[in-house]
């Protein structure tokens, strides 16, 4: 199995990706004979490399994931790239789709929800709570669409679920800040829907939510981890995986 990430220079990307190879490897001992990842761009390893290990470690099928959360320009250049190196390389392949549309992606959010209200002491119902997902933006609307299916589905177990976007899209972090906060929650959970610990969440993300309060704290706002290297997450390279080998080998 090789993953494809789009890529990052913050080591927290790698050291997640290894996480969910790991996880992979634990939950399906034997399934396959190697499991690693590659990054499409930025950084080593790139599809290339990643290709070309799965080969020396002896393989003659790749199930390759495309490790994104919606559709796009760079899932679709992921796939092209992967197909075209392949072919190249003489090796068979079966690519997966992406992770959009998928229930366990809202169990991944519940998760982080969760776990922001037991290191905060918030003893509150989620239907008590707002919620407020943050998300890269895309100009691809099918993408736009695959991000409307997650809140859709949140929206039944909060109070409200609003959404909003780092670039690319409206609306932008501080108009979903402040139209979160003009409800008067109770306690407003926000989100950042991304896989990784990448610059968007270290530093971007950041400075928005900042420059959205002025400067002020508010007692009821609380920011919750990404998405990070969920077990329901490996659980989605698995399922997808199936799907794709499924039409092969079934």
């Amino acid at each position: 199995m090789l993953i494809v990430d789009r890529g990052s220079r913050e080591p927290e990307v790698k050291e997640e990706l290894e996480e969910i190879c790991s996880t992979i490897g634990r939950t399906c001992p034997g399934k396959y004979g190697y499991t690693t990842y590659c990054f499409l761009e930025v950084v080593p390893p790139c599809i290339e490399d990643g290709i070309s290990k799965c080969i020396a470690n002896g393989a003659d099928f790749i199930t390759i994931i495309p490790y994104f959360l919606y559709p796009g320009m760079k899932l679709k250049d992921s796939v092209k790239k992967a197909a075209s190196i392949s072919m190249r390389k003489d090796v068979r392949v079966a690519i997966a789709k992406p992770f959009s549309r998928n229930m366990r992606m809202i169990e991944v959010v519940v998760n982080r929800v969760h776990e922001a209200k037991r290191e905060n002491a918030l003893h509150l119902s989620d239907l008590e709570c707002d919620l407020l997902l943050i998300g890269h933006g895309s100009s691809d609307r099918r993408a736009r669409e695959a991000f409307d299916y997650v809140v859709a589905m949140l929206k039944p177990h909060f109070r409200t679920v609003r959404y909003c976007f780092l670039e690319l899209d409206k609306p932008d972090i501080m108009e979903g800040i402040r139209n979160s906060l003009a409800s008067s929650p109770k306690c407003l959970l926000v989100v950042p829907y991304f896989l990784h610990k990448g610059a968007h969440i270290k530093y971007d993300i950041i400075r928005e939510i900042n420059m959205s309060i002025g400067g002020q704290n508010p007692t009821n706002m609380y920011v919750t981890e990404h998405l990070g290297a969920d077990c329901q997450l490996a659980n989605i390279v698995l399922e997808r995986a199936i799907e794709v080998e499924r039409g092969i080998f079934y």
